[in-house]
Parts: C-alpha cells; sequence; structure tokens
C-alpha cells in the first residue's frame, strides 16, 4: 500500500525554500522557520512569492517530490516534476484508447457516472441528516433528475451526448446547492457557478477547492505512469490536464464541496476573511487559505474503505488508487474503469 505523505504548502510571500542536508527548509525574513526530512514529503505547493533554490529542485526531482506554482490566489503557473515514471506502453495504450471514439465513451461514461452518483450522494445525505431545516422537496426533485440521468449515461454512444448528461447534472445539483449551506446564510450564499474570478465567497471557496482537488488527482496519475493531459471526457487542449480534470470530477462533490459545506457551516471560515476587487471578483485572505488547507490536508488523512478493492486508506490515497485502476484497465487488466463511489 502507497504511503499518503505530507504536502508542504507555503503561503508566506518572500519565503525561500532550499536544500539543507536531506531536508527541505523554509526560510522567512532571512532565518530558517522549518525543516522537514525529504522522505516525509510528498509534495510541495508554492502561492505568490515564494521561491526555490537550484539546488533543492534539482534534490526534490530526484526524490520524486513534485513542486507546483500558483499566484497568491491559487491560479496553477507551472509545475517542476522529475523524470516521468511508469511504462511508456502505458501512455501509448493511453493514447490508443484515447483516439479510439468507442472506448473513449466507455471510459468517459464511467467517470461521469461516478460524479452523479456522488452529487445525489451529497443531496441525499443532506435530506436524511437536515431534512428540518432545508426544502426537502427541492433536493428531492434534483436528486430524481440525477438519478434519471445516471440511467441515461448507459444509452449513450458519443461523447455530446455524455457532455449534455453532464450539464443536466451538474444544473439539478447546483440549483440546490444553497440549499445545502445552513450557516452565515446572508454572507455566504450560491446562485449560479462562476470563476475567473469568482463573484461570491462560496465560489471563490471551491474554486480554491478544486484547485487544490486537480493538483493531487494530477500527481496520482502521473505517480502511476499516465499522462495527465490526454483526457476522455476531456479532450485534448493545449496547458489542460484533461485527464485530471476526468478523475477528479468524481471526488468534487464529496471532497471539495463538503469540505467547503462543512467550512460554513460549523463556522470555521468567517465573511470577513474575504475581500471583492475593483474588477468585482472575490478574493480569500492569507489566514483564511491557511485555514482552508490545513482542513484539507486533515480530510485527506481520514480512513475510508475502497468501494471496488475493499482497502482500508486515507482519502488522500484513494487518488492514487484509482489511478492505478484506470491504469489496469488501459493495459488491459480490468475489463473496465471502476468509477469511485462515496458510500
Amino acid at each position: 500500500m502507497k504511503k499518503l505523505l505530507n504536502t508542504l504548502y507555503v503561503t508566506t510571500q518572500g519565503a525561500y525554500l532550499k536544500k539543507d542536508g536531506e531536508t527541505i527548509a523554509v526560510k522567512i525574513d532571512g532565518s530558517v522557520r522549518l525543516r522537514l526530512p525529504v522522505h516525509t514529503i510528498g509534495q510541495i505547493v508554492c502561492f505568490g512569492n515564494v521561491t526555490c533554490s537550484p539546488f533543492l529542485l534539482g534534490f526534490c526531482a530526484e526524490k520524486g517530490v513534485g513542486i507546483s506554482f500558483l499566484t497568491e490566489r491559487g491560479r496553477f503557473l507551472a509545475r517542476v516534476q522529475g523524470p516521468v515514471s511508469g511504462n511508456v506502453l502505458l501512455r501509448r495504450a493511453q493514447y490508443r484508447m484515447a483516439d479510439d471514439p468507442e472506448k473513449t465513451v466507455a471510459v468517459a461514461a464511467n467517470f461521469l457516472t461516478g460524479k452523479l452518483f456522488n452529487s445525489r450522494t451529497v443531496i441525499e445525505r443532506a435530506r436524511r441528516d437536515h431534512g428540518g431545516k432545508i426544502d426537502s422537496s427541492r433536493l428531492k426533485q434534483a436528486s430524481l433528475i440525477l438519478k434519471y440521468n445516471l440511467k441515461r449515461i448507459g444509452q449513450e454512444t458519443n461523447l455530446e451526448s455524455l457532455r449534455g448528461i453532464e450539464g443536466d447534472g451538474a444544473n439539478a445539483y447546483f440549483s440546490v446547492f444553497d440549499e445545502l449551506i445552513m450557516a452565515q446564510k446572508d454572507a455566504f450564499f450560491f446562485k449560479i457557478r462562476n470563476r475567473r474570478p469568482p463573484e461570491d465567497r462560496v465560489n471563490c471557496l471551491l474554486s480554491f477547492l478544486y484547485t487544490l482537488l486537480l493538483h493531487d488527482v494530477r500527481s496520482a496519475l502521473e505517480s502511476v505512469g499516465l499522462d495527465p493531459q490526454v483526457g476522455f471526457l476531456h479532450r485534448d487542449r493545449p496547458g489542460r490536464p484533461s485527464l485530471a480534470l476526468d478523475v477528479m470530477e468524481e471526488f468534487r462533490p464529496v471532497i471539495a464541496d463538503r469540505l467547503a459545506l462543512n467550512l460554513i457551516n460549523l463556522g470555521q471560515i468567517s465573511p470577513d476573511g474575504f475581500s471583492t476587487s475593483a474588477s468585482g471578483g472575490v478574493f480569500m485572505d492569507d489566514e483564511t487559505r491557511k485555514t482552508v488547507l490545513t482542513t484539507y490536508q486533515k480530510r485527506k488523512q481520514d480512513v475510508i474503505t475502497h468501494p471496488f478493492t475493499g482497502d482500508k486508506a486515507p482519502i488522500g490515497i484513494i487518488f492514487h488508487l484509482q489511478a492505478q485502476l484506470l491504469a489496469r484497465h488501459i493495459r488491459g487488466d480490468l475489463d473496465g474503469y471502476p468509477p469511485f463511489f462515496w458510500k
């Protein structure tokens, strides 16, 4: 079983990361504030004005520790990674499968099945746990739409039809998302999904969590030797990690969305942690970002039972298990890709 390693998130502006023996040292205002042994780190994510020494970049590449650079507000910029792992034959098989319309539809359908099933799970759990506090009838209607679309998936034979189902499902799910927000309603509300930049606090929070999730899924795919750029449901586009976007669809509702709702409903974040720019975009401050990062890290450590393998594993390892299952399907060891279903 793969071990869940820590992700080092560096948000302090002006921080400098360097190699110090077999450790990663974080230097702030001229003094070392943190040292971490490299064998405990799986990846490093740097936000904003954070720099790394060339020796550290080479050291991390050698040790298999990827380093990602994002803007201070969380937009992906670049990633430094060592030699590509895995068998080149796996990637060639991936490319052939992605070029086969029939096989592409089959894999894309499974990604979509996982997404809609898990979206429905979020809604049904809310109905079960908070039926007296929310408009249960609206949630029931959205759940029925998702159930109907789940049945439609197996009947479609082309990608455009699947994307239409995805759109219908997403519209139904997000149409009742505001019902799931049960605290701080004056400040945290959801009307429609928007981004680049997000126009309200909830969209700001979702976009940031999706960035973190995409980063972890992409790393998992790379670790098993798959090319994160070549997807099935999301087609090729320069600079877009299409396969990572495919796989993360299954995790959005149950990992990112539920975490966002918990942060709001449990009062772990406050409206004061967000600001609005002159252009109307909403952004979170440094303290709120740290709270979200810490909570996300803790969430990844929660142990669950994988629905297909039966293994008990931290959520952070589930990304890797799904990547392994996809690689096994592409190699021909599995007849189909088993989506992740949240039970």
